[in-house]
């Protein structure tokens, strides 16, 4: 894990990391009633920002919670924020809570002044040979709530399916609910089947994953077809891709599976033509306001 950079936002102010403090009331620390976004950032450019902000607004409403900045505020926040801690790749994490009361309620939900928090760390990206090699995973039953398309802070389901997939040597755990494909613990699954780009329409069982529909307009340049459908247990391992999506690690392949290899074992074309499609599409953007 990177070491987060020095500057952070708290409640209107940028003060060091290391000096920032919240209530123990906060409803996110007692409660993990919070949403969050974590948004790369390319030589000091926000990646997708409109529609990070667009999915904090959601996450927002389906708890009930009005969003205290407008877009243009959250703009300044981030910017601001970037600069100031003066690094070219990075990521952003930024977080609203309901906010602290005096005591531990459950309900009515409190009318409460919103916590602001953001950060900003390095943005380490998959090494050239780790690409190469692709990673391995494992599968695992997806316990997690019925509520995974909001953005929410109460990841603990996530985090013991994570340590799962470190336990068993894996990047991470792909995740089966009902005998159908979900999602992975940290990130958006695609398979490669026929020669097509599949991924499980959204419900609210899988987050509707930025990285994963750049991914898919990446396809659709590469003119690659691109499906939502249900994928079985038995389709993910007959798969003859399988990879990866997320903020923090963009895409990547998956080359095995609950120790068995898929497909050939190795990076795929589809992959191949995926990650090289959404280098430049980078560059594309580099140039343009965001």
């Amino acid at each position: 894990m990177a070491t987060p950079l020095p500057l952070c936002y708290l409640n209107g102010e940028y003060l060091p990391l290391a000096q920032a403090r919240v209530s123990p009331l906060d409803r996110a620390f007692l409660f993990g009633d919070a949403v969050y976004e974590v948004m790369p950032v390319y030589g000091r450019r926000p990646f997708r920002f409109a529609a990070h902000c667009e999915r904090l607004g959601r996450s927002l409403r389906e708890l009930g919670m009005d969003d205290p900045h407008s877009r243009e505020e959250w703009h300044g926040i981030i910017a601001t924020l970037i600069e100031r801690n003066a690094t070219d790749d990075t990521y952003v994490y930024w977080q609203v809570t309901r906010g602290a009361e005096f005591g531990r309620n459950h309900a009515p939900l409190p009318k409460l002044p919103r916590t602001v928090f953001a950060f900003c760390s390095p943005l380490a990206l998959p090494e050239p040979a780790a690409l190469e090699r692709g990673v391995s995973c494992v599968t695992a039953a997806d316990n997690r709530w019925g509520r995974c398309d909001i953005k929410s802070t109460a990841l603990l389901a996530n985090i013991l399916l994570r340590e799962q997939a470190a336990q068993a040597g894996a990047s991470e755990s792909i995740l089966l609910r009902d005998g159908l494909l979900t999602e992975g613990s940290a990130s958006a699954v695609h398979v490669v089947r026929d020669g097509e780009l599949i991924t499980p329409a959204l419900s609210p069982q899988v987050l509707p994953s930025l990285t994963r529909g750049a991914v898919e307009k990446m396809a659709q340049r590469a003119g690659i077809t691109v499906r939502t459908a249900p994928v079985s247990a038995a389709e993910l391992r007959a798969a003859a891709e399988i990879m990866l999506s997320a903020a923090t690690r963009e895409v990547i392949a998956v080359t095995r599976l609950d120790g068995a290899a898929v497909g050939t074992g190795q990076p795929g074309p589809v992959w191949r033509a995926l990650h090289t499609h959404l280098q430049q599409y980078k560059q594309e953007l580099a140039a343009r306001p965001w």
